[in-house]
């Protein structure tokens, strides 16, 4: 395997096979053939069509989409076409900064297709023997990728709270992080990717932060979502994700654009410009 390959995971998906799912007539989501006959249930709510899948005109306010689509939600739930309910919602735009258009729930989020955000954060140390990574191992019971590994903090971004006030209880929640000091994490940037996985299409947006932590310090997990950290060497780091399929499929993609940030992957790297690429999709 190769960084190269990592990275192009990320973007495996058919366009063929999906048509628009708009809101407003902004184009919010994609919706994959096999899945769009489920919704020809809710006229109320949704018009079906061969070419897309809309929300009601009639539906003219966030409030109203939100509590007509969580009907809608609540019935597929019932059928068995949306597991792992997470009850958390999740903002839907048409792009990030744009007006929210309405809520849903996380868990219904890559059946539609709909555009998710997140927070990853690179705990990180320096020593006399150069730079070392801490890495998460998530809880066997997680509803994704259970024992997979991880950041030291990461997190999905729900509606109604900001970018940094959601690292800031992340890193008190995964890592035992003061406050103090997860706020002195570096946001570096942000990688996209739409992806074909099981629970649906993957539209993510995740927005990176460095954080260099105290040579003292030793991360303690407090909702049970971690069931353990390592602190490694950057050289153990690489070859566990170029090697491997230990971590997590977006968890190793920023690994790989730490890795680039901070000289490890340098332009002498055959595949160096297409990695680069491949972190930052084009929108879908």
């Amino acid at each position: 395997m190769s960084y190269l390959d990592r990275i192009r995971a990320l973007q495996a998906w058919d366009a063929a096979a999906y048509r628009p799912f708009t809101a407003g007539g902004r184009q919010v989501g994609l919706i994959h053939r096999d899945f769009a006959p489920h919704l020809a249930d809710f006229a109320g709510t949704l018009r079906v069509t061969e070419d897309a899948v809309a929300l009601d005109p009639a539906l003219t306010e966030p409030a109203s989409r939100t509590a007509a689509m969580a009907e809608v939600l609540s019935d597929l739930r019932g059928r068995g076409l949306i597991r792992g309910w997470r009850d958390e919602p999740y903002a839907v735009r048409e792009r990030w900064g744009a007006p929210v258009l309405f809520r849903m729930e996380r868990a219904a989020v890559p059946l539609f297709g709909v555009e998710g955000c997140g927070v990853h954060v690179n705990g990180f140390v320096r020593d006399g023997d150069g730079m070392k990574m801490w890495i998460g191992k998530r809880a066997l019971d997680k509803p994704t990728a259970p024992g997979k590994l991880d950041q030291i903090v990461a997190g999905g971004l729900p509606a109604g709270i900001g970018v940094m006030e959601n690292l800031v209880k992340e890193c008190g929640e995964e890592a035992a992080i003061p406050e103090a000091v997860a706020r002195t994490a570096r946001p570096v940037g942000a990688i996209s990717y739409c992806t074909e996985r099981a629970e649906g299409l993957r539209r993510d947006v995740l927005f990176n932060y460095d954080l260099e932590l105290p040579g003292d310090f030793e991360p303690r997990n407090t909702d049970g979502e971690i069931a353990g950290f390592h602190l490694w060497p950057m050289e153990r780091v690489m070859d566990v994700v170029r090697e491997s399929d230990d971590f997590k499929f977006n968890c190793g993609a920023i690994v790989i654009d730490f890795l680039i940030r901070r000289g490890f992957i340098g332009p002498d790297h055959s595949d160096y410009v297409e990695i680069q690429r491949g972190l930052h999709r084009a929108r879908a």
